[in-house]
């Protein structure tokens, strides 16, 4: 009877629920009752035929209860690495074109910096520049600029040689103009203007007429210094080797040269009447003569390359026109012509045609 009591007690206490694994998750399935073959691989998701090779089952595939099967899963295929970035070949060409792209940079700033092409007068050669560029830059045919600068074929330029850009220039004749006056602006002999407008050199000339200013295509050399043609009276005084003239007479600068309101071109020089002038560098005569608006009796230099040097207020020119004269050669004799203050000596410097401070090319004063 207590047997009895006991096992209908026990029958009575819940079943604990057995968990078991999902079979598509199994690695090993223990087979329950009712289980066959293939149930079991169609719970598992493999085939019926992978099933019985993995345990090594013959047909007709029977399994029995609490046989426990392999479950033949697909083994997970390696992670892949990371591709590798392709590594980049170094190109032998990158460093010849950086430097051409950098001297390219560098010449188009230095053309910037030097002005507009098309306005120039004359032209700096710039890294990487060829005649045919330069002429394209300025609009003037290569040709004329070859003629303008003794150039011949194959017309090579060089780095940082200066070229002559030869423009057609005209000049409306201004009230108070002279021939002599236009000359020395432009610095072209006045012969030369007259010639090319069909003028007569001697003739005045008259406010409004419009005359063409011609380009020299024949520069002077400055290789050599001229030959003098007159005996030089006394021994030069010494010129210092650092500038590029000397003083053409000692004495007081009494005025020094201004631009703007108070322009003055030159410097005026007191000393005594009949005081030597020299020449300030050598050079060759462009006019020597009297110039009655304004300088008196004047002597005009041209030492080449653009640079221009002017005697003026002379009490007497000493040299002729087109003679070629020696550093330190005399000139002329100081005097009080033109609009002199007294007895001084105006002394003025030009480069291409502009006026510049004489004391920023003369040695300290004497």
């Amino acid at each position: 009877m207590r047997k009895t009591a006991l096992l209908l007690a026990a029958l009575a206490l819940p079943l604990a629920p057995v968990v078991a694994a999902t079979p598509k998750d199994e690695a090993v399935h223990v087979v329950a009752a009712g289980e066959t073959l293939n149930g079991i691989a169609n719970r598992a998701g493999v085939s019926s035929e992978a099933l019985a090779k993995a345990n090594g089952l013959k047909t007709p595939y029977v399994v029995r209860l609490g046989q426990k099967l392999t479950i033949p899963r697909a083994k997970a295929a390696p992670a892949k690495a990371p591709a590798k970035a392709p590594v980049k070949q170094p190109d032998p060409a990158a460093p010849a074109r950086k430097a051409a792209a950098a001297a390219n940079s560098t010449a188009k700033a230095a053309i910037a910096a030097a002005g507009s092409p098309e306005q120039e007068s004359v032209h700096v050669v710039q890294p990487g520049e060829t005649l045919g560029s330069i002429a394209l830059a300025a609009k003037v045919p290569r040709v004329l600029i070859a003629e303008a600068n003794g150039l011949r074929a194959p017309y090579n330029v060089r780095l940082g040689q200066k070229l002559h850009i030869p423009r057609t220039r005209r000049h409306t004749v201004k009230a108070g103009d002279t021939g002599f006056s236009i000359s020395y602006k432009y610095a072209v002999p006045w012969e030369q203007i007259a010639l090319a407008n069909g003028l007569d050199a001697g003739a005045p000339v008259k406010p409004g007429q419009a005359l063409l200013i011609p380009t020299l295509l024949d520069p002077p050399a400055t290789s050599a210094a001229p030959t003098p043609t007159t005996p030089i009276d006394t021994p030069p005084p010494p010129a210092a080797r650092s500038k590029r003239f000397a003083w053409p007479v000692n004495g007081p600068v009494r005025r020094g040269f201004a631009s703007g309101t108070n322009n003055h071109d030159g410097i005026d020089i007191k000393a005594p009447e009949g005081t030597m002038v020299r020449a300030a560098a050598a050079g060759t005569v462009r006019f020597a003569g009297m110039e009655k608006e304004q300088f008196g009796n004047l002597v005009v230099l041209d030492h080449g390359d653009g640079w221009f040097t002017a005697y003026a207020f002379l009490s007497r020119v000493t040299v002729k026109d087109g003679a070629k004269v020696a550093a330190g050669e005399r000139v002329g004799l100081v005097g009080h012509t033109g609009l002199a203050k007294g007895n001084e000596l105006h002394f003025e410097v030009r480069r291409d045609g502009k006026p510049v401070d004489p004391l920023d090319d003369l040695p300290k004063a004497p």
